[in-house]
């Protein structure tokens, strides 16, 4: 059977799942290629580092030319995380003639545009399923199961570490320090898990899926975001007495006004299908005017779900479909964006707040003047008994609003913030039924 070669850059985890769909199911992968993916070259930064793979002799080198210098090497898998030098090694492997396979969502986030342009320049091209969701093929069925549809909506729960710290806080009753060290020991969660908890991650792959979907040219840095990271296990429980649960959505939502998207903790309804993933998992529900509404889920990260969207990449490469679809959709080209985003203090929605406030009469008064004042209707109200908070001179309110707009209910906030009798440290989280 005739054979391509391939090679890898970078053995961290996907890596290590990558080489070991290669070398131990070459027969799988042979069968849809139509022919043998054959492992040439891996690079890295130390030879000498123990792997948990067993390569054959030669395989292993530090040096990048042994893969730009091959003209017999096809495509390469490029699975350095971080922005340098993962850019300018991706550059180089276009620029030596080899298409290239990669999972970084934060390159294509901050660089796409770059990368993208030079490929095409090049005639070679970049193929990024593993970037978004691990294992859970959405950026094959955004680009091209769906292309018949246009989109209207997009709700994921995109960082698995983030859906695994609030599935503990909420089942196991841990604080958010507890259950992100929970993470870390299981390996969800990195030793420095910012870009996870603080909802950078979800917004890096909002980004890339709102390109996709609507032909947004959004930088990630743009787009409204707020983490889990000061999540309090009261408010899981008062979400759970409404009939609720918290996870952290990222949407994106056509309107007539221009493109709605933001990152944050949101209450979804208990019994929808994104309030039911737990763990580690990932999922996406996407609206299309044709298909309706459809959901993915499975697992977004961990070794061989990435891994698998990986091969599939390569396998899509070799085949020559990755290299029809990169010229055909023209990703992160010069053309002007199809949709703006829309104004984020316009955007429509229920509100869930909770405000810890002085056990006196006329403080829920000033409370609802202020949300009066906004425009902003309360649609059901929670007191519980002071004593819960361990201060019988403070008390609970969390209260549920009717529709309002984004930039009114930041206003009441700030309002009410100031009010006597209002203690700091008040919460408001989006609300999605």
């Amino acid at each position: 059977m005739q054979k391509t070669k391939v090679a890898i850059v970078g053995m961290g985890t996907v890596g290590t799942g990558v080489a070991r769909l290669l070398l131990d199911h070459g027969d799988r992968t042979a069968r849809h290629a139509g022919q043998t993916l054959w492992l040439e070259q891996v690079v890295v930064r130390d030879v000498r580092r123990p792997r948990q793979v067993e390569l054959p002799a030669g395989l292993l080198t530090d040096d990048l030319r042994r893969v730009t210098g091959n003209p017999e090497i096809k495509v390469v898998a490029q699975l350095i995380g971080g922005l340098e030098p993962a850019r300018t090694i991706m550059l180089r492997l276009l620029e030596s003639g080899k298409d290239v396979v990669t999972a970084n969502k934060a390159l294509l986030a901050e660089h796409g545009g770059e990368l993208f342009d030079r490929a095409r320049e090049l005639g070679r091209s970049i193929a990024f399923e593993a970037s978004v969701a691990g294992g859970i093929p959405i950026i094959t069925n955004i680009s091209q199961c769906l292309s018949a549809n246009q989109i209207t909506s997009l709700r994921g729960i995109l960082n698995g570490t983030s859906n695994f710290i609030v599935t503990q806080m909420e089942e196991q009753g841990m604080d958010y320090a507890l259950a992100l060290a929970e993470a870390q020991r299981r390996g969800y969660a990195e030793a420095d898990p910012t870009m996870d908890v603080d909802g950078t991650d979800a917004a890096q792959k909002l980004s890339i899926l709102a390109h996709l979907a609507f032909g947004a040219r959004v930088h990630w840095r743009d787009i409204p975001r707020t983490g889990i990271n000061s999540l309090d296990p009261a408010d899981l429980r008062y979400a759970r007495e409404l009939g609720y649960r918290v996870k952290l959505l990222a949407i994106a939502h056509l309107t007539d006004s221009g493109l709605e998207l933001h990152v944050s903790p949101t209450l979804v309804k208990r019994g929808q299908p994104l309030a039911e993933v737990r763990e580690a998992y990932n999922a996406v529900s996407v609206v299309g005017d044709a298909v309706g509404r459809v959901f993915f889920h499975g697992l977004g990260a961990g070794q061989m779900p990435t891994a698998s969207a990986v091969v599939a990449d390569l396998i899509d490469t070799v085949v020559g479909r990755t290299g029809i679809t990169f010229r055909t959709l023209e990703l992160w080209s010069q053309r002007p964006p199809l949709v703006n985003m829309r104004d984020h203090a316009e955007l429509p929605g229920r509100f869930y707040w909770r405000f810890t406030v002085d056990d006196q009469p006329g403080v829920l008064g000033r409370i609802a003047g202020a949300l009066g004042n906004q425009a902003i209707s309360i649609a059901s109200l929670i007191q519980h008994e002071p004593d819960e908070l361990g201060d019988r001179t403070a008390v609970p309110l969390v209260i549920m609003t009717h529709t309002t707009t984004e930039g009114a209910a930041q206003q009441a906030m700030r309002d009410i913030e100031r009010l006597p009798g209002v203690r700091p440290g008040c919460v408001r989280m989006r609300v999605l039924d």
